[in-house]
């Protein structure tokens, strides 16, 4: 959608933008439209508002329900339901439609004059009839009080058609010679037709004979420039009951009162173009005419110009939507013309929706005062301006304030007196900065405001892996559109746009930082502030550069110290542990035991859990023990298993030589107690339990033997 002002009234291009042809797939569609922004930023009023090369005339049914459209080649009709916003039927003629009206409030009956001297019915089902008249046709108009339809052309007779007997009638014989227009006025029924020679007549259709004969030449005599010649009436337009609106072919419009033959306004689009077409705004009283390069909006009384519209192809046909501000223009071009002018009125109710986008784009666009300066509460403070909150010098807008421009200029004039100055050698600064980069060999360097967003921002660019999908690859994306986009460049050169890594938002947003990352930032900074000072002091840096080798020296020497301090004080720590403890003797089951002023004092808290806490509390002897055991052999550490006496490594010699080893894992602590448990439980069921040799059978007297 493409916006213009002129004269301060905006006109929204709704047919602005690229169009895909039609012989393109779905598929292809779908891809096109991911792929171009432009495209899917295109506002499509109505789908398929177009003609496979010109378009000629576009009309709306009285109802406003559907939109009809006549167009080459192959010549054709096509209509448009709005409800649905897409096309409803399309019907190829016979010939090229030169005119075309509706005859009911709807789609269902039409009547299209044709230029091989026919004229064509149409209902809802399709074509419903044709007849020929005399001479080629150029305009046509209807009568719904007496069903008569009325046809002009090249010749001095008015064809009529009555439609409801089905026949024929006596034509209107003109003192024309070419008819080029006609119409009929919707409140006194009149017939008025214009042609050549600047004649207009009006006929009245009860007595059938004519009411009144009309000249525009005399009238139009006063607004020429040079030699006059007698133009023709291209359009008619009725307005206002008796008002009458006349437009010729040299590019003037007369407004006429119908009691008078003199005009009371002339109005000149001064192009020597035809008009053909003219359309009455009766929300703002003003005229909407057009000719083949322009469509104008003037005052009715006044003839002053509020705007225009111009496009690059000619225009063929203008219509404007009743009571609202959408134009269409049928031009020699395959897209129909949209244009909305808010001015004019609202948007129809088939698409509400252009209000809503003109309001979102008035919202989008702040007020700008010339004589007023935008200050926020802050810049009061450093004015010293903050008495004046809540009188008449400050209105409160937003997270500010409206001040007058004089009094800024003289508040900042008394608080910064010297801020001419600063910045008169800023700029200067620039300057001399810019003749040093052109007579230089340009080396890339990284930017001295926000250098750690620049630096995240090239790694995210530079990010060379072909495997990346999703969030990843859109954000290697939008960071080098970020950094090579002319529009961003002041983030990294105006110290204004500097990010505060040290406030509480960034803090929020950033709670934690690699600090491996921070350090590499930080290296970067110092060498290339090292070269920025090496590039502009020449030889007079030696000395500061010496001067930083030596603190770069002392702090690496200071590091040390401290180290080797830390390293000291950790060794003798560990030194006190391993004296706080030793190793048990021979016959106790302990592993190792606390000397006394351990165990009276934190033996209690101690819990051995890991082998960090053995090393710790097992003192120096167990840690060399055990980092001897990590440098043994196998074959070693099998030997002294063996000296041991376990029974943990079993050897056996095969037929062939050689030698199979099988190692059993101890079993563990629990293993054991669960063993022991099942002997003492079988050894105590052994006691209770009663020999079955004790048991004697018993004899029952009560049976005999």
């Amino acid at each position: 959608m493409q916006i213009s002002c002129p004269n301060d009234i905006k006109i929204y291009n709704l047919s602005h933008g690229k169009s895909l042809p039609e012989f393109l797939s779905d598929h292809k569609r779908r891809t096109l439209l991911k792929q171009d922004n432009g495209l899917r930023q295109r506002i499509e009023l109505i789908q398929d508002f177009t003609m496979p090369t010109v378009s000629n005339k576009v009309k709306s049914t009285p109802d406003g329900q559907y939109v009809f459209a006549t167009g080459t080649y192959k010549p054709r009709l096509k209509c448009y339901d709005v409800q649905q916003l897409s096309l409803k039927f399309e019907r190829y003629l016979d010939a090229q439609a030169v005119n075309f009206l509706s005859l009911s409030d709807d789609y269902t009956k039409l009547a299209l004059l044709l230029d091989d001297r026919s004229i064509e019915f149409h209902t809802q089902q399709g074509k419903h009839y044709k007849i020929r008249i005399p001479k080629f046709g150029r305009d046509l108009c209807y009568n719904s009080v007496n069903c008569d339809l009325m046809a002009v052309g090249a010749g001095s007779e008015v064809y009529r058609i009555n439609l409801e007997q089905g026949q024929f009638l006596k034509p209107y014989e003109t003192t024309m010679e070419e008819i080029n227009t006609c119409t009929v006025s919707p409140d006194h029924q009149l017939l008025t037709v214009g042609g050549s020679e600047g004649t207009v007549e009006c006929w009245d259709p009860r007595s059938r004979c004519r009411a009144g004969l009309l000249n525009v030449g005399p009238g139009l005599v006063p607004h020429v420039d040079g030699p006059f010649k007698m133009p023709a009436v291209t359009v008619v337009k009725y307005h206002k009951g008796i008002e009458m609106a006349v437009g010729t072919s040299t590019g003037q419009i007369l407004m006429y009162d119908m009691r008078t033959d003199k005009p009371y306004m002339v109005k000149d689009h001064r192009y020597d173009l035809p008009i053909h077409s003219i359309f009455y705004n009766a929300e703002n009283d003003v005229m909407v005419s057009s000719d083949s390069r322009i469509v104008k909006l003037w005052d009715v009384q006044t003839g002053t110009t509020k705007t225009a519209i111009e496009t690059e192809t000619d225009i063929n046909s203008m219509h404007l939507v009743d009571d609202t501000g959408l134009i269409f223009l049928a031009n020699e071009s395959p897209k129909i013309f949209s244009y909305f002018i808010p001015w004019l009125g609202r948007a129809p109710r088939w698409c509400y929706i252009l209000d809503r986008l003109v309001e979102g784009q008035e919202e989008q666009q702040p007020e700008i005062y010339d004589d007023y300066k935008f200050v926020t509460q802050k810049e009061l403070e450093t004015l010293g301006l903050m008495d004046l909150v809540g009188t008449n010098m400050l209105r409160a807008y937003m997270h500010g304030y409206f001040m007058d421009i004089r009094l800024y200029q003289k508040a900042v004039a008394v608080a910064k007196p010297f801020a001419y100055e600063e910045y008169r050698k800023k700029k200067l600064a620039e300057k001399v900065a810019q003749k040093r980069e052109e007579n230089r060999v340009k080396i890339k360097r990284a930017p001295k405001v926000n250098r750690n967003l620049a630096q995240k921002l090239t790694d995210l660019a530079n990010n060379d892996d072909d495997n990346l999908k999703g969030k990843k690859k859109k954000a290697k994306h939008g960071a080098n559109d970020l950094l090579n986009d002319p529009r961003f460049s002041a983030m990294f050169e105006n110290p204004e746009y500097q990010i505060d890594e040290q406030s509480e938002q960034f803090r929020l947003l950033n709670p934690v930082l690699s600090q491996k990352t921070s350090n590499k930032r930080m290296a970067e900074m110092s060498s290339d502030e090292e070269e920025d000072g090496r590039s502009d002091h020449g030889d007079d840096s030696s000395s500061d550069s010496s001067d930083d080798e030596q603190g770069r020296k002392w702090v690496q020497e200071s590091k040390k110290m401290n180290k080797s301090k830390s390293a000291s004080a950790a060794r003798e720590q560990r030194q006190r542990e391993d004296d706080a403890t030793e190793l048990g003797g021979g016959g106790s089951s302990k592993m190792f035991k606390l000397r006394d002023n351990v165990a009276n004092g934190a033996a209690g808290k101690v819990n051995f859990t890991t082998l960090a806490d053995l090393e710790k509390y097992g003192g120096k002897n167990a840690r060399m023990e055990r980092k001897r055991l990590e440098k043994v052999s196998l074959g070693d550490r099998i030997k002294e298993e063996e000296k041991k006496g376990g029974d943990m490594i079993a050897k056996s010699s095969t037929v062939s030589g050689g030698k199979e080893s099988t190692f059993y894992l101890k079993k563990s602590e629990k293993v054991f107690k669960k063993e022991e448990e099942n002997k003492k439980h079988i050894a105590e069921r052994r006691k209770v339990r009663r020999p079955a040799d004790k048991l004697v059978k018993k004899h029952n007297p009560f049976f005999k033997r």
